[in-house]
Formats: structure tokens, C-alpha cells, sequence
């Protein structure tokens, strides 16, 4: 089944595909720093992103991306659901002295959006480093957090998916 294009009702690309997926996990990353800011529910946050977020209009004249709906819907509720879990694998992935709770939380948000997809769907570890590192390059130009995440997430990996390597 083909995917229709929400600009023209159309089948939807393999490469729009890729691109709303990448969408899906940015806007997820941004979802879950608002609910651990906010306190809002999964529910709700999710109800806002799809309201406002995905292919909006900003100020400026700038098309908000398109994202996947059901790809950023799933990584929100893996990431709650199974978050201890995750946020322990990311204990494990980090130096000793730095855990979790005290990182920055846009890295804490990513890092539990990438472990909800390494260890809840099927999607290849070095595709889910890859998205995760790119999406980590939006918040931070610089390019040292991409760097640091490229780490962490390499040691999740091979911890959720030691055959994926």
C-alpha cells in the first residue's frame, strides 16, 4: 500500500518517505523535551505536535516538514512506556559521572527517542545512529554533540541490537 502525499493526495515517494520519517524523530526529540518541561501528557503533546506542528506555516513564510504521523506517534509512547529501560542503557553508555538526569535534556530527549526505536522496531541500528546523529546536528550546529551522541548511541546499539552489527 502506497502512502498518499499529503500535498496532492498522491503516492508518496521513497525519498519524501525518508524525509518524513527524519521529520517524525525531530519533532519527536522536540515532543518529549516539552513533556519533561512541561509535565503535559504523551496525549497531549502528541495532539499539539499533529495540530500545529506538522506541515505548519511559521511566521517567516517557512513550511513546517510533513512528518510521519504513526512513526512519531510510536516513538513518543516506546520512549514513555519503556524509558526506565532506556534511560538505564543510556546510563550504561555514558561516563560514570555524568548520568542521565544530568545531561543536557534536548540529549536526554534524544537519547530516549533513539533507544525507543533501537529496542522497539525493527529499523537497523546504524540507520537509527545515523537519524539520531543528524537530528542532533539541527540542535547543535557545531558539532560536538553529534560527536557525543554518535558514541552513545554506537554503545546502545550494540547493546539492544549485538546482530545488528
Amino acid at each position: 500500500m502506497t502512502t498518499p502525499d499529503p500535498e496532492n493526495n498522491g503516492p508518496v515517494s521513497g525519498n519524501q518517505k525518508r524525509k518524513m520519517r527524519s521529520a517524525a524523530r525531530l519533532y519527536a526529540v522536540q515532543a518529549l523535551f516539552q513533556m519533561e518541561h512541561s509535565s503535559q501528557t504523551v496525549d497531549a503533546v502528541c495532539a499539539e505536535f499533529l495540530e500545529h506542528r506538522f506541515g505548519a506555516e511559521v511566521d517567516d513564510g517557512v513550511d513546517m516538514a510533513e512528518g510521519d504521523v504513526d512513526l512519531f506517534r510510536k516513538l513518543l509512547e516506546d520512549s514513555v512506556n519503556w524509558q526506565a529501560r532506556i534511560d538505564q542503557m543510556t546510563d550504561r553508555a555514558l561516563v560514570a559521572k555524568w548520568p542521565i538526569a544530568r545531561i543536557d535534556p534536548t540529549l536526554r530527549a534524544l537519547f530516549r527517542a533513539a533507544g525507543a526505536e533501537m529496542t522497539q522496531s525493527d529499523t537497523p541500528p546504524r540507520v537509527v545512529i545515523m537519524e539520531y546523529v543528524d537530528v542532533a546536528k539541527a540542535f547543535y550546529p557545531d558539532g560536538k554533540e553529534a560527536k557525543f551522541v554518535n558514541a552513545v548511541l554506537d554503545h546502545m546499539a550494540h547493546e539492544a541490537k549485538p546482530d545488528g552489527f
